[in-house]
């Protein structure tokens, strides 16, 4: 019996011990793996974070800046807002303009300066101003930018320039967007407007939803997702045009799907 006794006790003891090396076992890799767990996360959603984020823009102007090409003028924030003049001089034009360029380009791709002829400009007496919006080119950034806030610039750039109480506006594309604030909150300082193949917003109330939805539906898939990630979720703009596991909006990506056959034709001829 005392054999049996120490042997059953010996079995215990040997149960107890196994049972709180188990338990030991069991609770301190979770522990750990939880806060390696927590670490990884915050690491990842750090990592997300900073791929939102369009890097920092370049510095212009002297002395460790890129050159400036064009003249500028200082707005009331402090930014700047870069320009380029063409036409008949000012003083004597019949007409004012002030062009604003589309996505992806700048204002040197100004259609009334290249495509039109200099003797129809002359003998119209035709005066236009083209900017660079803000952060494209040599005009600054604006982080508080609204859809209201460049047609104030507008309006603060020909006071500066002294176009007069009144003027022409005109918008290529996404340009088209900006005619549109004009309309809406300077409507006092135009004289006119001019839509070239503007884009559009397909989720403004004001327009008829059939049309809206006839026309977004006729846009490149890629597009599609690209309005959706831009209406819903601006702060992902940035990720979603440059990262490589969806394609992005067409024009970033160059997909020549977006030119008409006729155009595909005349580019490689």
């Amino acid at each position: 019996m005392p054999i049996a006794s120490a042997m059953s006790d010996g079995k215990q003891s040997h149960s107890l011990t196994s049972s709180h090396a188990r338990k030991y076992k069991l609770e301190f890799p979770s522990g750990v793996l939880k806060i390696l767990l927590l670490v990884l996360f915050a690491e990842f959603c750090a990592w997300a974070y900073q791929t939102t984020l369009p890097p920092p823009p370049r510095k212009l102007g002297s002395p460790d800046g890129l050159p400036l090409t064009s003249p500028r003028i200082q707005l009331r924030d402090g930014r700047h807002l870069s320009y380029k003049e063409y036409g008949v001089l000012k003083d004597v034009a019949r007409s004012k303009i002030v062009y604003v360029h589309c996505f992806d380009c700048s204002k040197y791709q100004d259609p009334f300066a290249f495509s039109a002829s200099p003797a129809v400009i002359e003998e119209l007496g035709v005066y236009i101003v083209a900017l660079d919006r803000p952060g494209y080119g040599e005009s600054d950034p604006d982080p508080k930018r609204t859809v209201k806030s460049l047609a104030l610039d507008i309006e603060e750039l020909a006071d500066e320039l002294n176009l007069g109480e009144r003027f022409y506006v005109a918008g290529y594309s996404m340009g088209g967007e900006v005619i549109w604030s004009c309309l809406k909150y300077i409507p006092h300082r135009l004289q006119g407007a001019v839509l070239i193949s503007p884009a559009v917003n397909y989720w403004w109330r004001n327009l008829p939803s059939n049309l809206t939805n006839e026309a977004y539906s006729r846009q490149l898939q890629q597009d599609q997702w690209s309005l959706r990630v831009a209406h819903y979720l601006p702060w992902l703009t940035y990720w979603w045009n440059t990262q490589s596991w969806f394609p992005g909006f067409s024009v970033i990506t160059q997909n020549p799907a977006v030119f008409l056959p006729q155009t595909l034709k005349l580019q490689q001829s």
